[in-house]
């Protein structure tokens, strides 16, 4: 989880599966699944999402047997998954399979389960807007921020959730000053939290400034971007190839 923490997503993956291999001769022991979930989600930091979503396919089972179908683990292993799902174009899967996580997690107990719902729910709202249903996406966020008002990861998501919501309605100025308010989120909250976050800002703030014809600027920051996301990520994330898409754009090519 540290190195997931600090971007070392390779050293992470590699540090993962050693756990899962060593774990495995115990029989039912929950530590190899476990394990085997933080390497998909390092596969997917590293932009190898079909190989992360084969992984949680494999899984899902796993944690059915080994935690139960309601149980938090699972729950967000499904979330995690259906997060997959998303970078893989499969957007009327993803909020199929969050719109379900959020109501279970939503009525459920303990102190994950608001983490797990709110997950759920802005992987739903990144849906929605991938579908071209931005008021839906923006009543969605705008509801779940009421619920997540305090700095966190949870609250930044969200609010850049809205952000791409009011851009996909051009309504710019909005987003703009959405996205404006997501950049001084991120630099409240540790750099550990926010880090995979930043790009998405600088992609918010970009898309905003080229809706008002501030093509320039919004150039300058789509670049910034794109640097944060090969940065962070690698060349094959899906959010460094949205940069570069967005680059392209503004060169007209």
């Amino acid at each position: 989880m540290s190195l997931l923490k600090d971007g070392r997503y390779a050293e992470a993956e590699a540090e993962a599966r050693a756990v899962a291999e060593a774990r495995s001769v115990l029989r039912l022991d929950s530590f190899a699944p476990l394990a085997l979930s933080l390497s998909a989600l390092a596969m997917s930091a590293q932009g190898r999402h079909a190989d992360a979503l084969a992984t949680y396919d494999e899984l899902l089972p796993v944690f059915g047997r080994s935690f139960g179908a309601e149980h938090p683990q699972t729950l967000k292993l499904r979330s995690d998954r259906a997060q997959t799902l998303l970078t893989l174009g499969r957007y009327a899967e993803c909020e199929a399979e969050c719109a379900a996580v959020a109501r279970i997690a939503g009525r459920g107990v303990g102190p994950e389960m608001p983490l797990i719902a709110g997950a759920a729910r802005n992987g739903l709202i990144f849906a929605l807007n991938k579908q071209g249903r931005h008021e839906e996406a923006e009543a969605l966020a705008r509801e779940a921020l009421d619920t997540h008002r305090a700095p966190s990861r949870m609250a930044l998501v969200l609010q850049l959730g809205l952000a791409r919501s009011l851009n996909g309605q051009g309504r710019h100025e909005e987003a703009l000053a959405e996205a404006e308010r997501a950049g001084a989120l991120c630099r409240k909250i540790p750099v550990e939290l926010s880090r995979t976050e930043s790009s998405a800002v600088e992609l918010a703030v970009a898309t905003a400034l080229l809706g008002l014809g501030r093509a320039a600027e919004a150039r300058i920051r789509a670049m910034a971007a794109h640097d944060a996301c090969r940065a962070a990520f690698g060349p094959d994330h899906y959010r460094t190839a949205e940069a570069r898409t967005l680059l392209d754009r503004i060169d007209g090519r």
